[in-house]
Order: C-alpha cells, then sequence, then structure tokens
C-alpha cells in the first residue's frame, strides 16, 4: 500500500493531515497500537519540520507486511549540520514558530527514538530527505 501527501510551508493549518491519514489506514490494519504511535510520532514530527522549516515537501508511506516505510523529500534550506541538529534540545525555529508551540528541538530525536531505521541527508539551500522505517513483526 502506498500513500503520499503534499506539505506546504508555513501551512500550521494542515499540519498532522497525513499522520492522521495514516493512522486510520494503521488501525483498519489492525496493526499493533504500540507501532501505531512510533510511526505516527516519526510522521508528525517529520511534517512539522517541513512545516517549521522547508518551503514545501513531499510525504511517501510505503506499509507492506513486514514494515511501514516513511520518506520525506523537502525543498528548502537543508540542514548545515546534521549532528547538530540532532541534539536535544537545538533548534533553528524561528520565535514565530515557538509561539505556535512548536521548535523544541526534540522532533529529530524523537524520529530517531521511534524508527527502527533512520536515515537523513540534506544538502544546503537544497532540501533534506528523511528516511525512516518501522517494522511489524518484531
Amino acid at each position: 500500500m502506498k500513500f503520499e501527501y503534499t506539505i506546504e510551508g508555513g501551512d500550521f493549518t494542515h499540519t498532522g493531515y497525513a499522520s492522521s491519514q495514516v493512522k486510520k489506514v494503521l488501525k483498519q490494519l489492525n496493526v499493533d497500537p504500540k507501532l501505531i504511535k512510533r510511526v505516527v510520532v516519526c510522521l508528525y514530527e517529520a511534517e512539522v519540520n517541513v512545516v517549521a522549516h522547508a518551503y514545501s515537501g513531499t510525504i511517501y508511506i510505503d506499509i507492506s507486511t513486514d514494515k511501514i516505510v516513511v520518506k520525506l523529500v523537502d525543498k528548502g534550506p537543508g540542514i548545515p549540520d546534521i549532528d547538530l541538529a540532532m541534539q536535544k534540545g537545538y533548534s533553528t525555529a524561528t520565535s514565530q514558530v515557538r509561539e505556535m508551540g512548536f521548535g523544541a528541538g526534540m522532533g529529530l530525536p524523537n524520529i530517531k527514538n521511534n524508527a527502527d531505521e533512520f536515515n537523513i541527508k540534506s544538502e544546503v539551500n537544497q532540501g533534506t530527505t528523511l528516511e525512516i522505517a518501522v517494522f511489524l513483526n518484531q
């Protein structure tokens, strides 16, 4: 099963749409609620990152019998120092984003903690690609 969602940078109104849609599908497939929670945390955090930091992005979801793969490809400023961005509490969110309750610097660490596989690549002034997997049969 494959799904694709488009995200617009700065559009906090629709943040969480993809994660809520994927959650519904996983519930219908009777996926373990603990695994659903992990997938939804990863996906929601990634959606927020795209909305808060990028110009636009696309989410690709691939649900198979053994794993759920989430790939996000965004167009934006990129991440100049991924190791620094992975530190809990580090954030480059604007004050406006922080005032809305986002940008605490926990997004990437939360994604990594909830994923069985985590891959991130970024090119400054181009964008970022994040690919995670959660295995269903563990």
